[in-house]
């Protein structure tokens, strides 16, 4: 009897466990590609690779076969990708879009590994089915086409990676793509750039990408690959593909990606396609928003009239709704087209087009519309691009819609974004919270409660008690060196700001002996060129220009100005900081007209890249209007701080420090006293 009751005890355990696993078992026909209630299919069932992801190719005069994809070209890198595949794991194939990332690892798959189970989840939401259909399958192949999509809140995660490779009784392997410029997204130099919850995810979906083995494949091909190439000149595609690729990769010349931006780009002129080119921007800018699903005809329809109306409107002699779709999904020799899909699966674009440069900001019709009818996990990854994009009222609207559905780690991000915008005594007040409630679970690490910390001091920094932040910076970065230590990056963070709020506090001596031995490790774990010491360099020329010797920053400002310049880009946050400080001493050298000048510039730079209620554009403006003042325009002087300070007042907390020196100089102004205050400071 005893053995029957603890027995009847373990079924009744197994239960819910059983369930949960019939359940999703029955799922697997929504979740996994041609998966059946019965079971998967295996690798060897998969006959055409473009169902997989790769790229349709047009057919060959000569066969007429439609779906015929060109014989395939071995790359340089096959064996080794054959060899990874073969002993398991984790594989990632990184390259441009067209590279033929896809193409090699189905090869590579359909050879070594033909007998087993292929499982492709179909979004982010499919992972689960996917784990369950590994943890029932001895031998499989989990197919990750575009990883990106697959990363995130819900998605997959270091210990899913973990789960489905670790087991020795069972042999998975993991073959998953990256586009060139999502992979860029989790480099350290990236994530140096990211604060709060977006450093957060950041780190979480890194650490997925780096348990994966990189396999590079470069989209310009090779002499070996080209000479490999001759051998199979008898298809005419491959034929005429080689004759430009001293231009064009292969891959990218058989998909038609050169032809398809020209065709994009040429589609503007009057007469062409420009209600075509519009429906395309509309698509590629809801992929720049973060949004990765399919669009419905009607939102295409209602979302790409603003971009014509923007370019023209009935200038340009547009033609029908129906002529401009049908032009969007014409493929070009019959391979691909600009829009990919159908009235019923819905439209995305494609991802060629990714890759060229974004020169505008998403417009705000486009956030308009589809906030309300995106889920709560995509308002989550919404509000995240949004927060990126310095778009705060964007973020901040995502945000709060993903934080009444209970989606994890948006209460934070909601935080930091209200933080940023320059709401930071709503932004503290709700990290104290969430402080609150990590503390009290068991599963959060030091990290995320270090992060919250981290974010709750500086807010009270920025809020104007800079003493208050030094002195928790100061705390914060003991306990992270004991718990994580010396090199850590969160280490090193919380030393920088302990530094940082010591000097806005007037400490600029401290400060300054504070972050040469700081500067010293960032050279020695990041290299010189990464934005964390060029970041330092910038603090040390900050506080030494404040603490009254205004040559010797402006000589290391200009010097700092030229390498990071080189080593990030001009339109880099580091950069703009940097030429604002430059033109900052500048001025105080006795030459405000040259400040005026480069500020003037630079809040040009930020209203294009930020926009002209960010605070950083705010604080470029306020210095614009003291330097006018100094340079004896002060009426001008006036007129400009009074449209900073109104502008602040929308944006910007009653405590906030920049708002209360705006104020405090345009009072100064407006009663004739100097244009800086008595002690220092630059406002």
């Amino acid at each position: 009897m005893a053995v029957v009751a603890v027995s009847g005890r373990m079924a009744d355990q197994l239960l819910p466990e059983i369930a949960r696993a019939t359940t999703l078992r029955a799922s697997w026909p929504e979740h996994l590609l041609n998966a059946r209630h019965q079971g998967l299919p295996r690798v060897r069932d998969f006959s055409d690779p473009t169902v997989l992801g790769v790229h349709p190719v047009g057919p060959s005069p000569r066969s007429g076969d439609p779906d015929g994809q060109p014989p395939y070209i071995e790359r340089d890198s096959d064996q080794s990708l054959r060899d990874h595949v073969i002993r398991g794991g984790f594989i990632l194939l990184i390259g441009e879009s067209t590279a033929g990332k896809t193409r090699s690892a189905y090869e590579a798959t359909r050879i070594a590994l033909p007998e087993y189970f292929l499982v492709r989840p179909l979004t982010r939401a499919s992972i689960p089915a996917a784990l369950q259909a590994v943890q029932a399958h001895k031998r499989c192949v989990v197919w990750l086409d575009d990883l990106e999509n697959y990363l995130g809140p819900d998605g997959l995660t270091e210990a899913a990676v973990r789960r489905m490779t670790g087991e020795p009784e069972r042999s998975t392997v993991l073959v998953a793509t990256m586009r060139a410029e999502e992979h860029r997204r989790y480099n350290a130099r990236e994530g140096s750039r990211l604060t709060g919850a977006d450093r957060d995810l950041w780190r979480a979906e890194r650490s997925v990408v780096q348990l994966a083995v990189p396999i590079r494949i470069e989209r310009h091909w090779t002499l070996d690959e080209c000479a490999r190439g001759q051998a199979h000149t008898g298809d005419p595609r491959i034929a005429s593909a080689l004759t430009a690729c001293d231009r064009f990769g292969l891959a990218e010349i058989l998909a038609a990606g050169p032809e398809l931006l020209d065709a994009w780009r040429d589609a503007w002129s009057p007469g062409a396609n420009p209600r075509g080119a519009a429906l395309v921007t509309a698509a590629v800018d809801c992929r720049g928003m973060g949004l990765r699903r399919h669009l419905p005809l009607s939102w295409l329809e209602e979302l790409h009239q603003p971009y014509l109306d923007a370019r023209g409107g009935a200038r340009l002699k547009p033609e029908s709704f129906e002529n401009a779709l049908e032009w969007a999904c014409q493929a070009t020799h019959a391979t691909t087209s600009l829009l990919i899909g159908d009235v019923t699966l819905g439209y995305t674009v494609f991802d060629y087009l990714l890759d060229s440069p974004r020169k505008a900001a998403i417009p705000d019709h486009l956030w308009n519309f589809v906030m309300p009818r995106v889920t709560a996990i995509e308002a989550y990854d919404l509000g995240l691009t949004a927060h990126r994009d310095s778009r705060f009222n964007h973020a901040e609207q995502a945000l709060r819609r993903a934080v009444s559905e209970e989606i994890s780690g948006a209460d934070f991000a909601l935080a930091v974004t209200l933080g940023d915008a320059g709401q930071q005594r709503a932004a503290v007040s709700a990290l104290r919270v969430i402080l609150a409630h990590r503390g009290e679970i068991g599963s959060t690490t030091p990290s995320e409660v270090f992060a919250v910390r981290h974010q709750i001091a500086y807010f009270i920094g920025e809020s104007g008690d800079q003493a208050e932040a030094a002195s928790q910076f100061e705390i914060l970065a003991t306990e992270t060196e004991a718990i994580l230590g010396h090199q850590h990056v969160d280490t090193l963070s919380a030393r920088r700001q302990h530094a940082h709020f010591t000097g806005e506090a007037g400490r600029h001596a401290d400060a300054v002996r504070l972050l040469k031995p700081l500067l010293a490790d960032h050279i020695r774990l990041l290299g010189r060129d990464h934005p964390h010491t060029l970041a330092t360099r910038r603090s040390i020329a900050w506080f030494t220009g404040l603490g009254g010797d205004v040559q010797a920053a402006t000589t290391q400002l200009g010097e700092l100005l030229h390498d990071a310049s080189l080593a990030l880009g001009k339109d880099e946050p580091h950069v703009l900081a940097i030429r604002g400080a430059l033109a900052h001493f500048t001025g105080r050298a006795g030459r405000p007209e040259e400040a005026a000048q480069v500020l003037d510039s630079l809040r040009r730079d930020r209203e294009r890249l930020l926009g002209p209620l960010h605070p950083h554009t705010l604080v470029t403006r306020q210095q614009l209007a003291l330097f006018t003042a100094q340079a004896g325009l002060w009426s001008d002087a006036v007129g400009q701080l009074e449209r900073v300070v109104s502008d602040m007042h929308q944006v910007l907390d009653v405590s906030h420090t920049h708002r209360r020196s705006a104020e405090k100089a345009l009072e100064r102004l407006k009663s004739g006293g100097p244009v800086w205050p008595q002690g220092g400071g630059w406002a």
